[in-house]
């Protein structure tokens, strides 16, 4: 089977989410699903000031490690998807802090 070549993607951030990712504390992103992504490609969050709708200039590489497609997951009925919403959780083991 082929090995697919790494993509880089570039993706906007606010400052406070770009900051919990500069600090370790946010390991995962929720994205709206209009671009192809796959483990392996890397992820350029660049930070964008929404008060001034301009680049910050601040740019984080991370490598994509697991990527889950919802749009044809039906666990839970729609009605309560509209209410509540989904969350998403990042992982760590028991041991790390």
């Amino acid at each position: 089977m082929p090995i697919l070549p790494l993509m880089l993607i570039e993706k906007k951030t606010v400052p406070s989410l770009f900051n919990a990712v500069l600090k370790g504390k946010k390991t995962f992103d929720a994205r709206l699903a209009d671009f192809k992504c796959k483990p392996g490609d890397v992820i350029v969050l660049r930070e964008w000031d929404p008060k001034t709708k301009t680049y910050t200039g601040r740019a984080i590489r991370r490598r994509v490690s697991y990527v889950l497609k919802t749009k044809d997951i039906n666990f839970w009925p729609k009605k309560d998807v509209e209410k509540y919403g989904l969350q998403i959780l990042g992982f760590k083991t028991e041991q790390e802090r």
